[in-house]
């Protein structure tokens, strides 16, 4: 028996336990791959894999159905994985451990995977069902939809034929998204000089750890701390006062997670060394004022080490100080046409030092308007670009805009309305779909997403709400069971 076998649906369940057993780091699917190639075969289902790693499994209708047009239902096959300091967890090849805690299924110090495992094991559990009346059925499960949208973007005109497909990767229940922002990327390098560390000098390291962290989309506008913004404006305020050498500066790890965590190994005159500590005992005072309510774990360590051989040369540190207090970070304007729903939105997810003598920025950049999503950007880049870093941008991928006149929608609210005696909520998300890049090589494409409750995906408290797995399973038979 599993930890989640007496959960309900169980079929779901037990499916979702299963693939946390099976590594699926994005860019790194081959086994999840393995593993739903070998489901389909299991099954006697007509199984295709594209060239780029995607994975069709096809399902006859039921007997009298099988005039009702094709619906495909989609998710993704990779995961987002973070962990916790002074978690011991090889995200290539040990499983994700779901433990129950309440109302709320999690692992313990990594992140769940229930973006998108849920949809992936609802997806299987409709190809082994017999009890579901619904017209011909595609599956389609693609790959590294959190680091790039590579197999959205790689998925060739006909490999699918429906023109109606329901998208099983988002994180409200009771919420139906009809359009979601497109993004685009920010990478700032710079080369940086060194010297020797000299005997005068005092050596400590300064950690930021404890945030909430979260989706840089879905999340931004919860005013959760940025670990590299907050470690940084400390650096930044002792320069300007006392004079502050950087030897190492390392925070966040992925483009579309708020950072939670960052560190950095830095020098001060020795006569400055119990200066550092009081200005910090004050600084850390201050940030747990600025964010009780927000951010309540915050911590911030200071501790002396053993100082390094060398260090930055000043204008070097200046400068990187000098880009990261600059650069942009949250909500940068609310929509006009949707009250209350962010427009344009950065995230400045990671400061790393990289070889011998670069420094790496990244930061993404998504908007429902095209235009300022480039817009946004290029004021990245100019902030950047002053403080000496070389800026590129990647090709970004488009926006899902909402189509209210949708059929698929008019029936989805109708069954969630007559399963549940109340309204969905329809709207648009900040967060990226592969929605839009499908609308691309489907232009006919009817499309809406839903999905049980998430919540701090991408951070290593994700986790998914048991309740709400239960009505979306029966919403998503319920749709199947309409059409049909």
């Amino acid at each position: 028996m599993g930890i989640l076998s007496n959960l309900k649906p169980q079929a779901v369940w037990n499916i979702f336990e299963e693939i946390c057993e099976v590594p699926r780091p994005s860019k790194k699917e081959e086994k999840i791959i393995e593993y739903l190639l070998a489901w389909g075969k299991k099954h006697n289902l007509d199984t295709q894999r594209d060239e780029a790693g995607n994975v069709l499994i096809k399902k006859p209708a039921t007997p009298g159905k099988e005039n009702v047009p094709t619906v495909v239902l989609q998710s993704h096959m990779d995961m987002v994985c973070e962990k916790n300091n002074g978690t011991e967890h090889d995200f290539d090849k040990d499983p994700i451990i779901p433990r129950i805690d309440g109302e709320w299924v999690k692992a313990t110090g990594t992140t769940l995977g229930a973006d998108d495992g849920i949809g992936v094991a609802a997806e299987l559990a409709i190809l082994e069902s017999t009890d579901i009346a619904h017209g011909p059925i595609e599956c389609l499960f693609t790959i590294d939809e959190e680091t790039g949208l590579t197999g959205a973007f790689a998925l060739q005109p006909g490999f699918i034929s429906g023109d109606i497909l329901l998208n099983l990767d988002s994180e409200d229940e009771g919420e139906i998204f009809i359009g979601c922002a497109g993004g685009i990327d920010t990478i700032a390098t710079t080369t940086y000089q060194k010297e020797a560390v000299t005997d005068d000098l005092f050596a400590a390291r300064i950690d930021v750890k404890g945030l909430q962290g979260g989706h840089s989309g879905d999340e931004i506008n919860k005013g959760r701390g940025n670990s590299n913004k907050i470690l940084n404006r400390f650096l930044w305020d002792f320069n300007k006062k006392y004079g502050i050498r950087l030897a190492h500066f390392d925070g966040g790890n992925l483009r579309n997670a708020i950072p939670r965590e960052a560190h950095a190994i830095v020098l001060v005159d020795k006569k400055h060394k119990e200066q550092l500590r009081v200005e910090f005992n004050v600084y850390l005072a201050e940030m747990e004022k600025v964010w009780e309510i927000s951010e309540p774990n915050l911590a911030m360590e200071l501790d002396s080490v053993e100082a390094p051989k060398e260090m930055l040369i000043k204008a070097d540190s200046d400068r990187l100080f000098d880009a990261i207090y600059g650069c942009f970070h949250g909500v940068f304007a609310m929509s006009s046409k949707m009250p209350g729903m962010v427009e344009t939105s950065t995230n400045l997810a990671s400061v790393k030092f990289e070889g011998e003598d670069k420094i790496v920025l990244v930061t993404a950049q998504r908007s429902d308007v095209d235009s300022e999503k480039y817009n946004l950007a290029h004021m990245v880049e100019s902030v950047l670009s002053l403080a000496g870093f070389t800026c590129e941008h990647t090709d970004g991928y488009p926006g899902w805009a909402p189509n209210p006149k949708s059929k698929i929608l008019d029936v989805s609210v109708e069954s969630y309305k007559a399963l549940f005696n109340q309204d969905p909520i329809v709207r648009s998300i900040h967060a990226g779909l592969e929605c839009g890049l499908f609308l691309e090589k489907y232009p006919n494409m009817d499309m809406v997403s839903f999905g049980p409750t998430l919540r701090d995906v991408h951070s290593p408290e994700e986790r998914i709400n048991i309740e709400t797995v239960d009505k979306f399973w029966k919403h998503l038979v319920d749709i199947l069971e309409r059409l049909a």
